[in-house]
């Protein structure tokens, strides 16, 4: 499976032209309520011609569930599979259309094109945050969405996660890098990607000391 990172959390799956993307964060709408978090990286407005099959959303903050990304794509005639939580779900569905909106709360699972979605719990300050995985065949891709370090979360996660992808800049209810570490070191991955830094600050996953990690790059395909 192909996978592109959006940038701050968000990603796109695609295998065979399905296209999932989770979390993008493609406007200035964080900037616009507080003027120090402006973005570092110029959105790339390509992206906006992609025509994803589903949305994935883990919480209702808007470097995650952002409206003004959203209209991009979930459109009435677009048909979209939309996954979300509580929280986002009474959000989005707004947009109505012929799409697909699923109320996706933690332990609630669904299956399209072959690949199994699970939500699982995240510790954030939303409501109804949370993680969710992505099983493709023999390979199981977890991301964390905005979490804290919470024992309760490994009871939800399988032990043969192939590639993991979380947050490790320590503000805004994220686990910082010795926790994001601790918590690499807990789940086992084969891979470990360091995500939600560089877009609103100065940050890099240099001091992150995780031996499988791969620091990805905007815009580029992750090489797992």
């Amino acid at each position: 499976m192909k996978i592109t990172f959006l940038g701050q959390a968000g990603l796109m799956f695609e295998k065979d032209g399905f296209k999932i993307m989770v979390d993008p964060y493609l406007s200035n709408s964080v900037e616009k309520i507080n003027p120090k978090n402006y973005r570092r990286v110029a959105v790339d407005k390509t992206l906006f011609d992609i025509k994803p099959n589903v949305m994935i959303f883990t919480h209702n903050h808007l470097d995650h569930y952002d409206p003004e990304t959203v209209k991009h794509f979930i459109k009435e005639e677009s048909n979209i599979l939309v996954l979300a939580p509580k929280s986002v779900f009474n959000e989005v569905r707004k947009f109505g259309g012929n799409n697909n909106y699923v109320m996706f709360n933690r332990h609630t699972s669904w299956c399209e094109h072959g690949i199994k979605f699970t939500a699982v719990k995240a510790e954030h300050s939303d409501p109804t945050p949370i993680g969710v995985i992505i099983e493709d065949n023999d390979k199981k891709y977890y991301v964390t969405g905005d979490t804290l370090y919470n024992e309760e979360i490994f009871g939800d996660i399988p032990k043969d996660i192939y590639a993991l992808f979380l947050p490790v800049n320590g503000v805004g209810n994220n686990m910082n890098m010795a926790d994001a570490a601790r918590f690499a070191k807990k789940i086992k991955a084969q891979k470990t990607v360091p995500m939600h830094i560089g877009m609103f600050d100065e940050l890099t996953a240099d001091s992150f000391e995780c031996e499988n990690k791969i620091i990805p790059q905007i815009y580029k395909e992750i090489q797992l």
